[in-house]
């Protein structure tokens, strides 16, 4: 497993924003309104302005993403730890197997 991803949604995205350049001591890789991407080695660190959803798109929630060679061995190790696995969506691209926005209640 490898983390890939941090997303944190927040009402007050200036600040956020300002807070992790002046922590990690670099400017974002790509910045708009309301959105801002820090790298740290591999790490993408996405900040965004939280919103209200419209039908059919995600909900704006802080979230991590993990890179995993197996996604159901994945999600079995997460099962076997205790965490809820809910919402499984899945999509192939390229003949690649992914899996978005695996909700997990622990």
């Amino acid at each position: 497993m490898q983390l890939v991803e941090l997303a944190y949604f927040t009402d007050d995205f200036d600040r956020m924003a300002d807070f992790y350049s002046s922590l990690l001591g670099i400017a974002p890789v790509a910045r708009s309104d309301g959105m801002a991407i820090f790298m740290v080695g591999n790490t993408k660190i996405f900040i965004h302005q939280r919103y209200s959803p419209s039908q059919g798109e995600l909900p704006p929630e802080n979230h991590t993403a993990l890179a995993v060679t197996g996604v159901d061995a994945a999600v079995q190790q997460l099962v076997a730890s205790g965490i809820t696995v809910e919402i499984p969506r899945e999509i192939t691209t390229g003949g690649a197997r992914l899996t978005c926005a695996i909700q997990m209640v622990t």
